[in-house]
């Protein structure tokens, strides 16, 4: 069965406008929930998670058998390569904005740091979240989508 449920393309045109990684990192920050993308067993793996900003570097929580647990687990020091991404688009009018993080993910592994977490990001499943994935971003993009007048 086949159901369009696509909303109308809005008549006027639209543009991207490429955004510096402060307002970038800014605009990530003023969400919750983002997307990870890593690698398992050598292919792309994409998982929706709630996220927070912490010094400039994203946390986000996972469990004993996520396979990104996993792979930060056994990661050599650098850490694994990941990529982020949040957006705010509006299905209506398609405006909005979108911001891609790359960077190394680390599994926290300090009781401390492990604890401020905790605290600060509270899971959105119902499932024991024990453990921290944090993500140093070393590249940061952005870009807002804007009618052809703005």
């Amino acid at each position: 069965m086949y159901v369009d449920n696509a909303r109308p393309v809005p008549a006027e045109p639209r543009r991207s406008i490429g955004i510096d990684s402060a307002e970038a990192l800014r605009l990530l920050g003023s969400v919750s929930v983002g997307r990870i993308v890593f690698t398992q067993h050598a292919l792309p793996t994409v998982r929706p998670v709630n996220h927070v900003l912490v010094d400039g570097d994203i946390v986000i929580r996972t469990h004993a058998g996520a396979a990104l647990t996993s792979r930060t687990g056994q990661a050599p020091e650098a850490g694994v390569v990941v990529a982020y991404e949040a957006d705010v688009i509006d299905p209506d009018t398609h405006l909005g904005w979108s911001v891609v993080v790359t960077g190394f993910a680390h599994l926290v592994t300090d009781p401390a740091e492990l604890a401020r977490y905790q605290a600060l990001l509270r899971p959105w499943v119902d499932r024991a979240m024990d453990y921290a994935v944090r993500i140093h971003p070393d590249l940061v993009t952005g870009i807002r989508l804007v009618t052809t007048g703005t």
